[in-house]
């Protein structure tokens, strides 16, 4: 099975202008996007039954942004048109082999007469504008001057994303610059961070096939690539889609406004020489990101130090990957001193994870029982979680699998869970934005927790004397802090964040200069998670629902 290839939303250049003009009829505001009521309107000329239309409009926006772009417009299309023509829509239409180019354009009623209309209503608006009216607008602007367009907002809100970024400058971000969030927990977001594509990331011992199961994904080599039998990847690289292939530094990647790793500088100059950015033109990586990481040390080679705070960075991507897969080799089952602390720096993490038992052809079938429980156990040990881990078998590079050690039934087995995997893959841009608004909850209710935690310490502060001491004394006991605060404002202690960590960077502070509780910054937030979350949701849910 490949992934980033798919027959629906293609279609023959001719068709291609058709439905070029019907979007730009169709998308009121001119922004390139087609909002719910947009579809509303135009999808009526279709004559298809709500519940038809419900189910093209799922299908069309399966990333759930709340819009259709051209591309998705184009299926909207495909899917109103095969409605016509008698067939279900439903999830399966999708997976079955339609010739796309040789779909006619749907039967639309009344839409030439609307073509009509917006030709002659843009030849009027510039007939206008070149008159008139821009007359009118330079005396408005001259007697208003600046401030009505300091009033207007700052984002047009025609998506979730839109919204988000909106919430996050107006609510969320002066909470978190106030009480220093972005240097205790994670750095302040930019647009780039709203706009970034899903990423996968790729994490296991050297050896196990990480650069191999990115090369089986692309079908092809990404610039930079090495593999081998000994650790050949001894940088962070991020594969992304890019015009031309070519490599960025990380010096470079980490200050590029388009990218979101900015946050990345906070770890070094040591870390960014150890940083890349892989770029080419692909399918896939048009919809996710992957991060490819160096081999988790083992044995001796773990007592030498790296010269970055490795598990930091893991950490750190971690918070940002929409999936996490763990790889392991069958003759590598061992779980070093260096990978439980990679593992255990997923803390919050948990449901992005998978593991996958790579090169499982190596061993016969007795064997691979052995080693399916043996990783099992050792996982149980590490994780912490009374839930069973989902566990991918197979074997992904581009060799056949070995028909002679492999029981005709396990070779089933491994394309089935091949297939199981690479479908996984397929769904992390349909769940983006889902994903997207889940990690934006958690970043609020963290910067909540946070702010009373350093409010609380500020409120402990004496006003003149004895400051030294008693910032000693509040750091040392920083746990049992921790609890007042939870006890003070019914928090959950799970979502409060490492003391260790939390001490090392308070002891780069004086306490004394910290704010002082702001209820009115806390309201804004908690309105905006009570009421305003869910009401932006409910403005891009489908129309039709």
């Amino acid at each position: 099975m490949e992934i980033g290839k798919s027959t629906i939303g293609s279609c023959s250049k001719e068709h291609q202008q058709i439905y070029k003009e019907w979007f730009n009829r169709a998308d009121s505001d001119g922004d390139g996007r087609i909002t719910g009521n947009d579809a509303t309107k135009f999808f009526s000329m279709s004559s298809l039954s709500r519940e038809e239309l419900k189910q093209v409009w799922a299908l069309a926006d399966s990333k759930r942004q709340g819009f259709l772009g051209f591309p998705e417009f184009i299926v909207a299309m495909q899917l109103i048109s095969l409605a016509q023509a008698g067939h279900k829509i439903t999830s399966h239409i999708l997976k079955t082999t339609y010739s796309m180019e040789n779909i006619k354009p749907p039967m639309m009623e009344g839409i030439d007469t609307l073509l009509i209309q917006k030709k002659v209503s843009t030849i009027n608006s510039e007939l206008e504008i070149n008159g008139s009216i821009q007359l009118q607008s330079s005396i408005m602007a001259q007697q208003f001057g600046s401030k009505s367009l300091r009033k207007m907002p700052l984002i047009a809100v025609t998506s979730i994303t839109d919204g988000l970024k909106r919430l996050y400058i107006e609510k969320l971000r002066p909470l978190e610059a106030t009480y220093r969030f972005n240097d205790f927990v994670s750095p302040l977001l930019t647009n780039s961070n709203f706009d970034a594509k899903p990423m996968v990331m790729l994490l296991g011992q050297y050896s196990t096939g990480k650069t191999t199961f990115i090369k089986h994904l692309l079908r092809c080599d990404y610039p930079g690539a090495h593999i081998g039998p000994e650790p050949t990847t001894d940088r962070f690289v991020v594969v992304m889609s890019g015009s031309d292939e070519r490599s960025i530094p990380g010096n470079t990647v980490a200050v590029h406004a388009d990218m979101p790793f900015g946050g990345l500088t906070t770890f070094g100059g040591a870390f960014l020489s150890k940083f890349e950015c892989a770029q080419m033109p692909h399918p896939l990586l048009d919809e996710i990101t992957i991060v490819d990481t160096p081999g988790v040390l083992s044995g001796e080679k773990q007592r030498t130090q790296r010269s970055y705070d490795f598990t930091g960075v893991i950490s750190w991507f971690a918070a940002k990957c929409d999936l996490i897969l763990l790889l392991f080799d069958p003759h590598k089952l061992d779980i070093s001193d260096e990978f439980k602390r990679v593992i255990a720096s997923l803390r919050g993490n948990d449901d992005k994870i998978r593991v996958v038992l790579n090169k499982a052809d190596q061993v016969d079938t007795q064997q691979l029982m052995r080693v399916y429980g043996a990783l099992m156990w050792s996982l149980g040990k590490v994780l912490n979680t009374p839930e069973v881990v989902r566990v991918y078998i197979g074997s992904f590079n581009d060799k056949p699998i070995n028909e002679e050690t492999v029981n005709p039934m396990f070779r089933e087995l491994f394309e089935k869970e091949q297939d199981d995997l690479l479908m996984d893959l397929v769904d992390i841009p349909k769940k983006a934005c889902d994903r997207r608004i889940n990690e934006f909850v958690k970043r609020a209710r963290a910067a909540k927790i946070h702010a009373y935690i350093i409010s609380h310490l500020k409120k402990e502060m004496p006003a003149i004397m004895g400051k030294s001491k008693t910032q000693q004394r509040l750091i040392d006991n920083l746990e049992a802090e921790f609890a007042k605060v939870q006890r003070e404002h019914h928090l959950p202690a799970g979502d409060f964040p490492n003391v260790n960590h939390f001490k090392e960077v308070l002891n780069g502070y004086s306490i004394d200069k910290f704010e002082k509780l702001k209820p009115k910054m806390i309201q804004a937030v908690d309105d905006m998670l009570g009421h305003e979350i869910p009401e932006l949701l409910k403005n891009f849910r489908n129309p039709y629902a």
